[in-house]
């Protein structure tokens, strides 16, 4: 039986659906024939499709299913969800896309930089050329620029630094682009006698805004570390 869950912001989860050997039971306040499901046994899929899509559509939904393989009780298993976003607005890919870097004792931070883009729905990994990495990797919420319609976002990767030869890759998934922007090898060249006001604005602002980023997640841990002791100072 696959079940079907719709979430609006800030809102608690409600079952839209349940599906069961071909038939499909809508739960009461949503029109049945807006919604369709299809279902792979063979593919292991499950298809959910809304049909004329209205801003109230717009939510976060989850297939969910009964686990019978633990011995004594049944487990409900939620998938990481998919966002619907409802807009007249056309989506665009990121403008721009960058990684800073920054090394600092024994470690080295890169700061993957994602910005304006639309909608703000968007997928960040870290890879080492071979899988995806999932220790000492921070992501953030994205955050709308100056314009409202437009959304950055900015994911962390520390490293240590023996391993400042080796390439890391911040790969995105936005529904109007996929990349994958490469970490360059670390060096540190002398500056030139001579440079210009240019040169050394966009380096400035470069430090400031690694800086800057850095800062806010290391700020996240922090609390979420305090969290985590005041939580068991509780208990």
């Amino acid at each position: 039986i696959i079940h079907w869950y719709k979430q609006k912001e800030d809102e608690a989860p409600e079952r839209l659906l349940f599906a069961s050997e071909g038939k499909v039971t809508i739960e009461s306040g949503f029109q049945a024939n807006r919604y369709m499901v299809e279902r792979s046994s063979a593919q292991k899929r499950c298809v959910l499709t809304i049909k004329d899509v209205i801003p109230d559509d717009a939510a976060t939904y989850y297939c969910a299913y009964w686990d019978p393989h633990l011995i004594g009780y049944y487990n409900k298993l939620f998938g990481s969800g998919t966002k619907l976003v409802v807009s007249e607005k056309g989506s665009s890919p990121p403008a721009n896309s960058e990684i800073l870097q920054k090394k600092h004792e024994n470690q080295i931070m890169y700061v993957c930089l994602i910005e304006k883009f639309y909608p703000e729905v968007i997928r960040v990994t870290w890879t080492d050329d071979e899988k995806e990495i999932r220790d000492n990797v921070v992501k953030g919420d994205t955050w709308q620029s100056t314009k409202e319609d437009e959304y950055s976002i900015a994911s962390l990767l520390t490293v240590p630094a023996e391993n400042e030869n080796k390439k890391y890759y911040c790969k995105y998934e936005h529904e109007e682009e996929k990349a994958s922007l490469p970490t360059q090898v670390y060096s540190v060249k002398a500056a030139p006698q001579e440079e210009d006001c240019r040169t050394v604005f966009n380096r400035d602002e470069l430090m400031h805004r690694t800086a800057y980023l850095v800062y806010i997640i290391l700020l996240l841990k922090s609390s979420m570390y305090y969290l985590i002791v005041l939580f068991f100072n509780y208990k």
